[in-house]
Formats: structure tokens, sequence, C-alpha cells
């Protein structure tokens, strides 16, 4: 199978700061493929490297066998993560002059943006201008931008961002949906939950440089479940008892009860024996690792690991990415 996406040491500096180092990257055709790291690492750099929209220091790169993506652009899909649109211009016809702008002709093509615009909840805004709708509204008319010419490389920046639960719902369902097709797919997030529901490969990046890059279940193979997840039967139980196990880590409230972090080399089925003996469960269930987790254990090291994992995780929870300046 052809490469969609080669990167071979790509490096990239804005001064003394250096926001790509050494990236070397696969995709292939068909893929779809996680890119993910906190706020700052590096990911909208390599995208824009990528489509020829900056230009590296030094390296090489292919993009759907070309040395340009302008010499591809009519075959690819982007989605920034700055949102912008013709405001004046009516719904319809901005998504057919996007179309048409990537070569598009197909005597279809009206029929197709008036489907797509009701399988996302905009059926009816054709003839409204884009500058009447919410911007959750606009956020999917971007998205059907990107695809509406039905792209073989789609690259989305951060396109969850601000977006409902519902929203996020249709936004990932048409996003597999194109993988499907056969689009190759490169989706870029800090947010790793989403990732994980969506990828099947995931690049992990950090500070510019690659750590991870792997498939999704290669992962979850590779790492031994360290979180135990509890609820109490009884709401008044000595639940923070189990904080003081040998081998727990930590001990913490969530939403739906409690999780139990297990140091390395922890065994869990002898964890969830003791924690059976101290307290009657409601609940009481192995996690698999989470990509946060994995993370973290990643680039988390040295004196300061804790202060660094408790920084890191705020990034990975910001409201979006910060990439724009570097």
């Amino acid at each position: 199978m052809h490469a969609a996406i080669v990167l071979k040491n790509i490096t990239k500096r804005f001064g003394e700061t250096v926001a790509v180092e050494n990236l070397n990257l696969v995709v292939p055709q068909g893929g779809l493929y996680g890119f993910i790291g906190p706020n700052g690492a590096g990911k909208t750099t390599a995208i824009r490297i990528i489509l020829s929209i900056l230009f590296a220091d030094s390296g090489d790169f292919s993009v759907l066998g070309h040395h340009s993506a302008l010499e591809a652009k009519s075959r690819i899909g982007y989605l920034p993560e700055e949102r912008g649109v013709y405001r004046k211009m009516r719904v319809g016809a901005f998504l057919n002059y996007m179309a048409r702008l990537k070569e598009c002709r197909d005597a279809d093509l009206d029929k197709r943006i008036t489907s797509f615009l009701e399988r996302v909840d905009l059926g009816g805004t054709t003839r409204k201008r884009c500058e009447e709708l919410s911007k959750g509204m606009l956020q999917k008319v971007q998205l059907l931008a990107a695809v509406i010419h039905r792209p073989e490389l789609l690259i989305l920046d951060e396109p969850f961002s601000g977006l409902d639960p519902v929203s996020r719902r249709v936004f990932r369902d048409l996003v597999l949906e194109e993988n499907r097709r056969g689009a190759t797919v490169l989706f870029s997030t800090h947010v790793m939950p989403q990732a994980e529901e969506i990828c099947q490969h995931i690049v992990m990046i950090h500070r510019g440089r690659k750590v991870m890059d792997e498939a999704l279940a290669t992962i979850r193979g590779q790492y031994d479940p360290r979180t135990i997840e509890f609820d109490p039967l009884d709401a008044g139980a000595d639940v923070e008892s189990i904080g003081h196990l040998n081998g727990v880590e930590r001990l913490s409230r969530n939403d739906s009860g409690y999780e139990v972090l297990l140091a390395d080399g922890s065994d869990p089925a002898e964890a969830m024996r003791r924690i059976l003996d101290m307290v009657k469960p409601a609940r009481l269930e192995l996690a698999r690792p989470r990509l946060e987790d994995i993370f973290i254990r990643l680039v988390s090291s040295g004196t300061d690991a804790v202060e660094n994992e408790n920084r890191l995780r705020a990034d990975l929870s910001g409201p979006g990415d910060q990439e724009a300046s570097a």
C-alpha cells in the first residue's frame, strides 16, 4: 500500500523555539491516524508543513506522491483550527464554491450539498447567509466544505473544539464515513479521549518530538492496566482507607465513583481482592489504559514528575491548541 503522507527528519524552528524536531512519519493510504499531544506540542506546525503552508528548515516529505501539497490540493480536504467562512455568502453557494475550488464539477454537486446539510441537521439552510448561523452550525458547514469534494486525504486540526456532544457525534460519524469511503484521515487533537474514540493509529508528539507511533490496539496491549474503577455499595463506607493499601499510588474521586491508580509492577487482581475485603462494591472493574495516562507516563519523569504530570494534565484538558504563535 502506498503512503498518503511521508515525513523524513522534518525540523522547524521559530527563532530559538524548536516547534518540530526531526519528525518522521508515514501515514498509509486509507489510514485513520490520531496526531495527539498537549497544547503547543507542534501538531499544528507539522500539519502546516504537510499542507505547504509553512516550509520546514530541514527534512523532506511527500503528500499523495507529491513533494508539495499544492500539486495535490484538489485531492485534499482541510479543516483548520482557525475557523472562517465567507459570512455574506449563502450556505449552499459557499459549499458549491469551495467544491469548485477543489476542481469538483460533479453534476450531482447541488444534490450532494443538500444531502450533506440534512445529515448534519442543517436542512433548510441552503439559502441562509453564513452570518445568520450560530458558531456550532458554522463549524458543521466548515467540515462539509472539507469533505464535499470527496478528498483522498482529510486533515482535521482540533475539529471538535467548542462543539456540543450532539454535534461531536455528528462530526465523528461523518469522519468515520469518509474513512470507510477510502479517505486517509489525519486527526489532530489535544483531547486524547476523542482520538481513542475515532482513530485506529496513534502518533503522540511532545515538545516537537514524536514519542509514540503505534496502532491503538498495540498500545493497549503493551501497557498493563493500572487503574481500577470502584463504586462503594454503601455511600458511607471508609473508601479513603483503600488509598493506603500497598501498591496503590493514588485514590481519586470522579463523576461516577472512584479511581484507584496502581503503582508500576502492582498486581491488579491482588489489588481488587484487597479492595473487596475492605469495602463492598457496587462496581469494581479494571479500566483499560487511557491514552492520556500512557502519554504522561512516557514524558513525565525525574524529580519533577508530579509537577510535570499536573501541568500536562492541565494542558491536555485546555480549551484549544496554542500553536499559532509557535
